[in-house]
């Protein structure tokens, strides 16, 4: 059986490469000009129009790959490489992020059990590290605070894994408007779907990152109980 440890080690260089090559595919697509012309903020606008969301607004941030919507506010939120490019990458992360606006409309399940998970994983995080950390040095003489942290990052996993569906689903869904709607060639959805499919790793990558950090707590966990 693999370690945690060694887990651990495997998917942090995963992690690194996986990174590495979004930021590689990001910058090779920002090269490649949108054939209609259409900055990532129009597309956005007139993908929200089309799907009859008229309530959400197309801001820009500032930040490299920090595109993400906001329900709080109903904000898709476009780095300025993304506002204001007309390329196949600026398109593919439009329309991802207005995927979930759309999810937001339709009451996605995945998405509302996500936003509902919100709360609790801010408040748990603000004393997980804290806890975990208690747990370790208390360990030899009680395991009940290493416990309460395998718990509380137990909830930071499950958010993780809860998140896997919401992104590819705004990616099935931006690939489908982009496609049916001929925002883009058929040459320029396959760079605007491996441009996505390379983000959504990302979230998977995490996933099992944090996985692999469960299993390490846990079996210190166990370790403990056995040795008492």
């Amino acid at each position: 059986m693999i370690s945690p440890w060694l887990l651990m080690i495997v998917i942090f260089g995963v992690s690194m490469f996986v990174s590495w090559r979004l930021r590689s595919k990001f910058n090779e697509y920002s090269q490649i000009g949108l054939s209609n012309g259409m900055s990532g903020a129009e597309i956005a606008q007139t993908m929200l129009r089309e799907n009859g969301i008229h309530d959400v607004r197309v801001v820009s941030v500032e930040g490299m790959l920090t595109d993400h919507y906001n329900p709080e506010d109903k904000t898709v939120n476009l780095s300025a490489d993304v506002y204001y490019g007309r390329s196949v990458a600026a398109a593919a992360v439009a329309a991802h992020e207005c995927g979930h606006a759309v999810q937001h409309q339709v009451a996605y399940a995945p998405l509302k059990l996500r936003s509902a998970m919100v709360p609790a994983l801010t408040l748990s995080s603000r004393y997980m590290q804290w806890v975990l950390l208690a747990g370790i040095l208390l360990l030899q003489t009680t395991p009940i605070p290493l416990a309460i942290g395998v718990a509380l990052f137990a909830l930071t996993t499950l958010f993780s894994f809860v998140t896997l569906p919401v992104e590819f689903d705004a990616s099935r869904r931006a690939l489908a408007w982009v496609q049916n709607n001929n925002i883009v060639t058929q040459q320029e959805y396959g760079y605007a779907k491996d441009a996505l499919w390379w983000a959504a790793m990302t979230y998977v990558v995490a996933a099992l990152g944090s996985l692999a950090t469960l299993l390490y707590y846990a079996s210190l966990l166990m370790g403990g109980r056995r040795s008492d």
